[in-house]
């Protein structure tokens, strides 16, 4: 049976496409939400409104969001502020004009176009696009996507609460009379005045009448390149235009006039950043890192921390510890928050002690250490539970120690029978520490003790493996490793390893 329609049979209706009334915001095309972004560059229609002069504001906001081949619909207003010889006066004018614009829109949604159009600010906010969604939103799919308003922006760029607790914002119209505006802004605790241009004078009479003159801001162009503020009582009525507002902000806010800011104390905080990505930070650490106005640290640490350009970022090379941490504290006594970063725990070979040891002579400045996850227990996490029994941290490293003490306590470690975890293996000027400390080990622990190779856990090159002690090989090892290894008790069962919490009665 054919699928095609009998011969002279009407041909099915294509379906009506989607009217979406489009906030822009205030100005700034960064304040164009995604919603708004995605919905303009898909839309077969884009719709805005213009003056007769032929410029349009929201045509400018949402180019860099429109893509060519887009049929664009200009709705040129038949009158702004001059008079008209339309019978029906203003209004009359502007309601055949909304007549004619919903009948174009409506031949693009007949022919299944999906329209987008463009509002400045909010649609529903003192916008036009209501005008066109009266006369078409019961005829078509429709949608409308908020957008920031004039009167959040200019909250925002003068840096002034609106409102806080129980008070009451009020918008209202500058076309009203001056004496209903006085009435209404003597009875509300925050106000913003819309429509300014030629009603600047009405709305400043108001204003003062109502006793709330001293205390209002005008805004002009909140967020573009224009934008103009300043106390409202200053304000020239012949500069104001239409895109324009005044702001009466929450009582509870600032002085209205600048106060001076004294720094607040500095203090210096030791952070963990575990042994890679941010995923190993603490909630603790995450906040002292984003409060904090300096970060300093070895280069390779300090490199982790995504940069803030807020922030003043001082690296060092790695063996300048004390250095450092004078430096960080220096910075504090400065009135500064200083965050030292360290891999790992600050506390476990890393930079609290150091600083701690540099802050007995800065009694003035509070230090703060924060823990971070240390590699003996991110090596240990990635194979089981070898130090699920008591175990001791070495290092390796004889840069502030002599080897004969590391040797000596290597041996006692193992005459304990401790789980070891040995930081700081080998580095490029130390090679021999790793056999060296193999062989003493081996005095006390027998041939197939597990040891686990834990290197750049947590890191792109991250590789863990368990070999017998009498197999480990000081080429596999490296500064960027951490050695675990097992006591008499510790076990390898199917790939993984642990040190049982039960030790047997001597």
């Amino acid at each position: 049976m054919s699928d095609q329609p009998p011969a002279g049979a009407p041909t099915p209706a294509a379906p009506d496409g989607r009217l979406w009334g489009v906030g822009l915001g205030p100005g700034d095309p960064e304040l164009v939400t995604v919603k708004a972004a995605r919905l303009i560059g898909a839309a077969d229609v884009i719709a805005f409104h213009m003056a007769r002069h032929g410029r349009s504001i929201a045509r400018s906001i949402a180019g860099s969001y429109m893509r060519p081949g887009q049929v664009e619909e200009p709705l040129m207003y038949p009158v702004t502020t001059e008079t008209t010889d339309h019978p029906g006066g203003y209004q009359g004018a502007l309601d055949d004009f909304y007549e004619a614009c919903a009948g174009r829109l409506a031949a693009h949604l007949d022919a299944g176009r999906d329209v987008v159009v463009l509002a400045e600010g909010d649609p529903f906010f003192y916008g036009s696009y209501m005008h066109l969604h009266k006369r078409l939103a019961h005829r078509y799919s429709t949608q409308v996507v908020p957008g920031v308003t004039s009167v959040s922006a200019a909250s925002a760029e003068l840096g002034r609460p609106l409102v806080e607790r129980d008070e009451v914002l009020t918008v209202l119209p500058g076309t009203l009379p001056p004496a209903a505006l006085a009435d209404r802004l003597r009875d509300t605790d925050s106000a913003a005045i819309l429509k300014l241009g030629r009603n600047f004078s009405g709305v400043r009479s108001a204003l003062e009448s109502a006793g709330r003159l001293a205390d209002a801001w005008y805004v002009e162009r909140a967020t573009t390149d224009k934008q103009r503020t300043e106390p409202l009582a200053s304000v020239d009525p012949t500069t104001v235009p239409y895109f324009s507002l005044a702001i009466l902000a929450s009582r509870a806010v600032l002085p209205r006039e600048p106060t001076i800011r004294v720094a607040s104390a500095g203090s210096v905080t030791v952070v963990g950043l575990g042994p890679a990505g941010r995923e190993w930070l603490t909630p603790e650490a995450q906040e002292a890192l984003a409060t904090a106005t300096d970060l300093v640290g070895y280069k390779t640490y300090v490199n982790r921390v995504p940069p803030n350009p807020r922030q003043r970022r001082h690296a060092s090379d790695n063996q300048v510890e004390i250095e450092r941490a004078t430096y960080a504290l220096d910075l504090a006594r400065g009135g500064s928050r200083v965050a030292v970063v360290s891999s790992g725990d600050p506390g476990v070979f890393a930079m609290a002690s150091a600083v701690m040891e540099a802050a007995t002579d800065y009694p003035d400045v509070p230090v703060h250490v924060l823990p971070g996850v240390t590699a003996a227990n991110a090596v240990a996490s990635r194979v089981g539970a070898p130090l699920g029994h008591d175990y001791c941290v070495l290092s390796l490293s004889d840069r502030l120690k002599p080897w004969d003490v590391i040797a000596s306590r290597l041996s006692l470690a193992a005459k304990a029978d401790l789980v070891i975890a040995i930081y700081n293996p080998a580095s490029r000027s130390r090679t021999w520490q790793v056999a060296a400390a193999r062989d003493l080990l081996l005095e006390h622990r027998s041939p197939g003790t597990p040891v686990v190779i834990g290197r750049d856990v947590g890191g792109a090159t991250e590789t863990v493996t368990v070999v017998r002690l009498a197999d480990l090989d000081p080429a596999a090892v490296d500064m960027r490793c951490l050695l675990l290894i097992g006591s008499s008790r510790t076990q390898l069962s199917n790939g993984k390893v642990f040190t049982p919490r039960q030790y047997p009665a001597t």
